[in-house]
């Protein structure tokens, strides 16, 4: 697997290209390349006075599988029963405002109001309050498999005619060809199974409907990179587009956000920092085939090791809860233009 990481340039967008193996980045100010069976990570510096940048590449050293405490639906179930009481107050102003909100879904191109949207893993319904901004509430559905969070839904005046339901991001309760637009905000980092997610995603559109995916990104830094490891699901930049591309998208594109104290930095990594999109091409079912799923929710686990795995998880996340606060300090110190 492979990836693009730029240092600055927030904004950029990046579309799916032509690479030797099918996949690649083509953007207006960045192209990263992909060679078959081996992972690049690109970095540069976007020059202001030039269109094209010459990344520096090496080989990705990250391991194909990770401990990622928290990337199970049990797991998440339990973190979610506790992090609903604090969510909107504490983890939003520090990784999800309304204006990075706001930005990440004008790629999902809401022009009618009576277009059927889901909101799959929609939590407390602020990414929701977003959406029903361009679309009318009573056609758009919150889908989460926490009843704490959606109990917070359910309290927002905005979302009360909203379709609230508890359900499973890779396996939705609803029919093929159902919906204009699907949008996912903040939820990936909890499937075991991402392609799986994607390819539902392409199901449950009508021809021609728009996917929209709003996640993490991937560290550079190595403390950054070891706490996103332990803790949950940072996907690189490469990676979303591969699953939008597997399941049958067209038209796949990524737009980076960031809250606007980071400057552009990516380095530690963003609990909410792309917007991918992709187009459904044809009506039916996802031309992906895939096996059983990874997790079996009704299997039993051991109390102990799932409390182990819980509380590791759990600090891991509250490193990723002092890092906006750190960025945000330097903003204030560091004199506006200079790098941070």
């Amino acid at each position: 697997m492979g990836s693009a990481m730029l240092n600055g340039a927030e904004n950029l967008t990046l579309f799916r290209g032509i690479a030797p193996n099918g996949l690649g980045f083509l953007g207006s100010d960045f192209h990263g390349k992909h060679l078959p069976k081996m992972g690049l990570v690109c970095y540069g510096r976007i020059n202001p006075k030039a269109r094209n940048l010459a990344p520096r590449c090496s080989l990705s050293a990250r391991p194909a599988s990770q401990p990622r405490f928290i990337q199970h639906k049990k797991e998440a179930f339990w973190f979610y029963r506790f992090l609903s009481i604090v969510y909107d107050h504490v983890i939003n102003p520090g990784h999800w405002t309304e204006d990075m909100r706001d930005e990440a879904l004008e790629p999902a191109d809401l022009y009618d109001r009576n277009m059927i949207v889901v909101d799959v893993g929609g939590g407390t319904g602020f990414t929701t309050l977003g959406i029903v901004k361009h679309v009318d509430a009573k056609n758009v559905t919150i889908l989460d498999q926490s009843p704490h969070q959606l109990a917070k839904a359910k309290q927002k005046e905005a979302l009360k005619d909203c379709k609230i339901i508890e359900g499973d991001a890779e396996d939705l309760p609803f029919r093929t060809d159902y919906a204009d637009r699907y949008i996912s905000a903040g939820s990936i980092e909890y499937w075991p199974d991402p392609q799986r997610g994607i390819k539902e995603a392409y199901r449950v559109l009508k021809l021609g409907g728009k996917a929209c995916l709003i996640g993490p990104v991937y560290p550079t830094f190595w403390l950054s990179r070891f706490f996103a490891d332990v803790w949950m699901l940072f996907p690189k930049e490469e990676e979303y587009i591969e699953w939008f591309t597997k399941a049958g998208f067209k038209d796949v594109q990524l737009k980076r956000i960031g809250p606007k104290w980071y400057r552009g930095v990516r380095r530690h990594g963003l609990i909410m920092g792309c917007s991918v999109t992709g187009v459904k091409p044809r009506s039916g079912d996802s031309p992906l085939q895939l096996g059983p799923k990874v997790e079996d929710v009704k299997e039993p686990v051991n109390p102990f090791m799932f409390l182990m795995r819980f509380i590791l998880g759990a600090m891991a996340a509250t490193y990723y809860v002092l890092v906006p606060i750190y960025m945000w300090i330097k903003d204030q110190i560091v004199p506006k233009g200079q790098p941070i």
